[in-house]
């Protein structure tokens, strides 16, 4: 497959058609019951894979596309700010659409839609449960059966995110930056308006962890490979389309595979220190840190679809969590209503 290049500028991964794209570190919820959102403790880092031909696993060189380290049992969410035009974006785990469950393809349907629509929807934390809820995801080793793609396909080959990006189509794009321009100039003439109002992305904690160890990393090993299962669920919506399929561009324009790599790997690779373990729910409760409420009263969410209604959390696997949990107070919780670089190598998957 032919795609366009795919940059990452810090650690946002910037696919053609103006999609962004973060991997934000974040608080592990309780597989029990339904949770605000968690906010970010940080990004994820992200490398290229092509930059480390004599560390990584062969089988990684031969895919392409990008790493982080995650740690296990570990939640992220994916965060889509800086999204400026509008974008299909599909989102796979261990190439199972974590949209409508079904397999990866290089096509959009919308019987069930298997993409998320950008700018609308800001993020996504987890895989779709519908009913106005996603399940969170977390990372796992592949071969145990708990990932996502092993219970949906029964087989656990591919693990890691694959990200597939798609633009308007040529003439839909040209009349929506025409109507933009027009809002624009618009817009320049009104007075502003008083006050101010709530905008921008989720707030996180800065980034840590100790700098760059020194010295070369040891030759490649092989793939101690993760992907991604559930944890519990939160109140988030996955958005329905409200444009006719024909809008988008029929191929997609841009393409990543993004594998999980553990923390001690991570370290053999790129010979840098992995971010800090995430704080435990206890401290990061007392901490005072807000969670969040996000509904958009103009969008509709998606109905839940067969082959993610079943998915069991990582829980059943790995075995409970002893970890004491603190919920958030009331006052905790807040309603919200191309880049330098070198580019990402794609490669056979």
């Amino acid at each position: 497959m032919t795609t366009g290049t795919v940059r990452i500028d810090g650690n946002t991964l910037r696919l053609p058609g103006g999609v962004a794209v973060r991997f934000i570190r974040t608080l592990r919820l309780p597989e029990k019951g339904t949770h605000a959102l968690p906010p970010g403790l940080g990004e994820f880092p992200v490398r290229r894979v092509s930059d480390y031909p004599d560390t990584v696993p062969e089988a990684w060189r031969a895919r392409g596309g990008v790493m982080l380290p995650a740690y296990l049992r570990e939640a992220m969410w994916l965060s889509f700010s800086g999204t400026v035009e509008p974008a299909a974006l599909q989102v796979g785990v261990g190439k199972v659409c974590a949209v409508s469950g079904k397999p990866w393809s290089d096509r959009l349907t919308r019987r069930p839609q298997n993409y998320v629509v950008l700018p609308r929807q800001p993020w996504l934390d987890g895989i779709n449960s519908g009913k106005g809820t996603v399940r969170q995801f977390v990372a796992v080793p592949l071969g145990l059966g708990a990932t996502v793609e092993g219970q949906v396909t029964g087989e656990e080959t591919w693990g890691g995110v694959q990200l597939q990006s798609f633009p308007l189509n040529d003439t839909v794009l040209a009349e929506w930056r025409a109507a933009e321009r027009r809002r624009a100039e618009t817009a320049a003439r009104m007075p502003p308006a008083p006050g101010g109002a709530y905008g921008g992305p989720m707030p996180m904690a800065a980034p840590g962890g100790p700098p760059a160890a020194a010295g070369a990393p040891p030759r490649a090993r092989a793939a101690a490979a993760m992907g991604l299962g559930v944890g519990g669920s939160m109140r988030q919506e996955v958005y329905q389309d409200d444009r006719p399929l024909s809008d988008w561009a029929a191929a997609p324009a841009g393409r990543v595979f993004v594998h999980l790599v553990t923390p001690p790997q991570w370290r053999r690779i790129t010979g840098e220190a992995p971010p800090p373990s995430p704080v435990d729910r206890a401290a990061y409760t007392a901490a005072g840190l807000p969670w969040f409420d996000y509904y958009d009263a103009d969008a509709e969410d998606l109905a839940p679809t067969g082959p993610l209604t079943s998915v069991r959390p990582v829980g059943d696997w790995l075995g409970d969590d002893h970890e004491p949990w603190q919920e958030p107070s009331p006052h905790q919780v807040r309603p919200l209503g191309d880049a330098p670089g070198e580019p990402v190598q794609d490669g056979d998957w």
